[in-house]
């Protein structure tokens, strides 16, 4: 039994987690390079029309494109899942941990993002996925609380409990891969600290009850120490830290984050850097969200509020790189707002007022206001995060996932590199990522080939 994904020579160098069986029946070539996914038993759920209606398109990678170099026609263009071995849905298990005791359909019931006609035809599924107890503190999330949480004597204790769930989790659904994703509440800010600088720093400090070490880095910790690919979809700082990007490189496993990209900020990753590129100058950009789901009601708490504020603000200064174009964005005003308003449910709605000006000075206004689902579209990203980081782990490659940064409001990347944010300068990291994966040229669009 192998979990070896062979591609070339030059390449070989509460919270949710999702078990993936691989598919030994594929066998993709590109380039005369074969490549072989983990060859194990495979187990299928036996109802896959439960994801024919309610999942089938929603993955990106279902959806997206990807093109090779002298592509002249749509021949030469492949969607991504029929470019590179990610796994099938069907294959997919789902587990995780949460303070409530709720079954996947309860809890889906309650939070009323799907229509009954939706939730309908996934009952029977959703009714069998029951919650292992969480790893939880009321210290780091004010606004909520649970009974359905694990007890121990140090954090240390909690983070050992959390490796045994994912051990025994795979093995009773029988599964080989696995992949842990955090889609749990924004905790509060937490700056760096001296207990983050190594693993056994990191380690003494959960054996301490250190106060630096939230919840969420216990889930990482586990994960990664148990050779599972970790994402982080929350604002907090969880794996993006010295101790755990280390252990992830000494453990094989990779990593990214943090905080989904989905509502406000994705528009601002749209349309900041069309901004730039034409040069356009700003004086203020003023945020506002309200939202009355359980995210809301977490982040009415200040110090919650001020971990999410810091992953929002930092998005405009990474993209306009005002130390550069000082006379263009030198002075602007960026201001945050996020309102709980429990009537609005999960339907966020995120309103922008962007003050720019153009040539000779002239002032100019730009309004958004993006009635969206948060959840919705969330969902897409989450699967496509635990199928981008088996491939990567199957791949061999480890610790930061930089190219994953199109998914997340504050990308990871390496402490000596600039991070980042332009949406599309993402996106074509992400499929060059894919096509370096599978041995084909990489994409400049330079485009001079053509006319050559």
């Amino acid at each position: 039994m192998t979990n070896d994904l062979r591609i070339s020579d030059r390449d070989r160098s509460g919270a949710r987690d999702i078990y993936i069986v691989p598919d030994s029946h594929v066998l993709i070539r590109r380039r005369g390079v074969p490549i072989y996914p983990g060859q194990c038993q495979i187990i299928r759920l036996r109802r896959k029309h439960l994801y024919s209606e309610c999942i089938n398109a929603t993955r990106l990678s279902d959806i997206r494109d990807i093109k090779f170099k002298k592509a002249k026609s749509a021949g030469d263009i492949l969607r991504i899942r029929d470019f590179v071995p990610i796994e099938k849905l069907e294959n997919i298990v789902f587990g995780g941990w949460d303070i409530f005791p709720d079954t996947a359909y309860e809890a889906a019931k309650n939070a009323a993002v799907l229509g009954p006609e939706h939730l309908a035809q996934v009952k029977k599924f959703l009714s069998k996925i029951r919650p292992m107890k969480a790893a939880f503190d009321q210290n780091y999330v004010k606004k909520l609380s649970g009974t359905h949480v694990k007890k121990a004597r140090t954090k240390y204790d909690l983070a050992l409990q959390i490796k045994d769930d994912i051990r025994k989790f795979a093995k009773k659904n029988r599964v080989s891969r696995t992949v842990v994703i955090w889609c749990g509440s924004t905790e509060i800010f937490l700056k760096p600290h001296a207990v983050y600088a190594t693993p056994e720093t990191f380690e003494a400090a959960m054996k301490a009850n250190h106060a630096a070490i939230a919840p969420s880095m216990l889930y990482a910790w586990a994960a990664i120490t148990s050779g599972v690919p970790f994402a982080n979809g929350a604002p907090n700082l969880t794996v993006d830290v010295p101790a755990l990007t280390e252990l992830a490189k000494q453990h094989g496993v990779p990593i990214c984050g943090k905080d989904f990209k989905t509502g406000q900020t994705l528009m601002k990753t749209i349309l900041a850097p069309g901004f730039k590129a034409r040069l356009l100058g700003m004086d203020g950009w003023f945020s506002t969200n309200i939202l009355g789901n359980r995210d809301g009601e977490v982040l009415d708490d200040p110090e919650s509020f001020k971990t999410k504020e810091e992953s929002k603000l930092g998005v405009l200064e990474y993209i306009l790189q005002p130390k550069l174009y000082p006379a263009l964005y030198g002075k602007i005003h960026h201001k945050v707002r996020i309102n709980y308003y429990p009537p609005r449910g999960d339907n966020k709605e995120g309103w922008d007022s962007i003050d720019i000006f153009g040539w000779l000075g002239y002032q100019m206004q730009i309004k958004v206001d993006f009635l969206c689902r948060d959840s919705i579209l969330a969902a897409p990203i989450v699967l496509d995060l635990v199928l981008f980081l088996d491939l990567a782990k199957r791949a061999g490659m480890r610790g930061i996932q930089e190219w994953l940064s199109f998914y997340f409001k504050s990308p990871m990347c390496a402490p000596e590199l600039y991070p980042e944010h332009d949406l599309f300068i993402q996106s074509m990291k992400l499929k060059n990522t894919l096509r370096w994966m599978m041995g084909e040229d990489l994409i400049t669009h330079l485009g001079q080939e053509y006319y050559d």
